[in-house]
């Protein structure tokens, strides 16, 4: 049996970070569907590949860790480490005798070994960076959590735009248009919106600008 497990939206300022694990007897059938790292999918194509995997695998297991939970977690460790945590927790799960992870930490193999550290049982671990595009069966995990993610963060574009009448854009620190209607809900409500990763250096930022604008208007 063998496993891959993969996740979306470390980055992001905004929504949560989901982990995916998935296991098949052998990555013939991902072969067959021409299975890819998420990224370079469109989110169509994610999504009708995500049913197709999950018809096919023998398993598989995903973890959604909002962003109040991040910024508790990163109170008493590292993004690294709350990682580990949750891939952990889908490994021991799938139970699965090989299994391929995408490493997030810079040492690859140290986050292998970070990961086997933790599970209650020791099946052989592969930690590759960008192993969602080396191995199918993590490309397929990269899918189930990309997938789940956009699912996560359209519910949560609704509900937030709707009192706002701007674009959410994609959650991520780069995107301007997540910028501005960041700044743009802090000088309104004064807070930061819901499911906002507090402890992101762009949260804290624009929480700082808009204190700032408020002395200067004094």
């Amino acid at each position: 049996m063998i496993c891959g497990a993969d996740e979306a939206g470390r980055g992001p300022v905004i929504g949560p970070l989901v982990v995916a694990g998935v296991t098949f007897e052998n990555d013939s059938g991902l072969l067959e569907l021409g299975i890819r790292d998420s990224k370079k999918l469109s989110p169509k194509r994610r999504q009708v590949l995500s049913k197709k995997i999950k018809e096919i695998a023998v398993d598989y297991d995903i973890l959604v860790i909002p962003a109040s939970s991040i910024d508790d977690m990163r109170k008493v460790m590292t993004l690294n480490e709350i990682e580990v945590n949750a891939f952990s927790k889908i490994i021991d799960k799938l139970k699965p005798e090989f299994c391929y992870v995408d490493a997030a930490d810079v040492n690859e193999k140290r986050f292998g070994k970070d990961i086997l550290s933790k599970l209650s049982f020791k099946p052989k671990i592969v930690s590759k960076h960008k192993a969602d595009d080396i191995y199918p069966v993590v490309g397929a995990a990269s899918i189930l959590a990309k997938t789940a993610r956009d699912e996560n963060v359209q519910k949560l574009s609704k509900n937030l735009q709707r009192k706002l009448n701007l674009p959410l854009g994609s959650g991520y620190p780069a995107d301007p248009v997540t910028i501005k209607f960041l700044r743009t809900w802090v000088e309104t409500y004064g807070e930061l919106p819901p499911d906002t990763r507090h402890s992101w250096k762009t949260a804290q930022r624009v929480i700082k600008e808009s204190k700032i604008r408020k002395l200067d208007n004094f």
